[in-house]
């Protein structure tokens, strides 16, 4: 037993050391990953970016925006790699920190990221949907340490609106 406690901690100390986590503010781990936040645009329908219950913030999924606002599209399987999937996925990650930053006015307001649904736009023999989500997922570790961790579905579509690559919502617990 105690050499199995013996493991488990290296173990556990192993998987700490390569974790990608900051310690500073969620702006200066942005900042640290040289990423500024775009502006938030207003939705193009009848619906909003977020909306506030209580303590929760419910985020409308975020499709993957280059700098000049073009939509990364594609269908994963055919016209992407995983790798250009994980990018779209990491660029709607950007995009649903700026309309949060917008909504709460400061990233310290994050108490925790509770929930993220991700859908990619895959051919009906894609089945690498959790690698592409995972640019998504690691960002928000990266930008909020272990506040950043949270559940999370990954699920294929055979279309997403414009034929984005990507779409992403997201539930987030905040300080009241």
């Amino acid at each position: 037993m105690k050499y199995c406690l013996i493991a488990f901690a290296i173990l556990l100390g192993l998987c700490l050391a390569s974790s990608p986590v900051r310690a500073g503010t969620p702006e200066a781990n942005l900042a640290s990953l040289g990423i500024e936040l775009p502006e938030v645009s207003p939705s193009i329908a009848n619906y909003v970016g977020a909306v506030r219950v209580d303590n929760l913030v419910f985020l409308s999924g975020h499709l993957p925006r280059l700098g000049d606002g073009a939509v990364i599209t594609g269908k994963l399987g055919d016209d992407l790699s995983v790798e250009a999937g994980m990018e779209a996925a990491h660029l709607s990650a950007i995009a649903l920190l700026a309309t949060l930053k917008h909504e709460l006015g400061d990233l310290s307001r994050v108490k925790r990221i509770v929930k993220v649904f991700g859908m990619v736009n895959a051919t009906p023999d894609f089945s690498k949907h959790s690698n592409v989500i995972n640019g998504c997922s690691d960002l928000l570790v990266e930008v909020f340490g272990e506040k950043g961790r949270h559940a999370r579905a990954a699920a294929g579509f055979s279309s997403l609106p414009l034929n984005a690559a990507v779409e992403i919502e997201m539930i987030v617990e905040v300080e009241e």
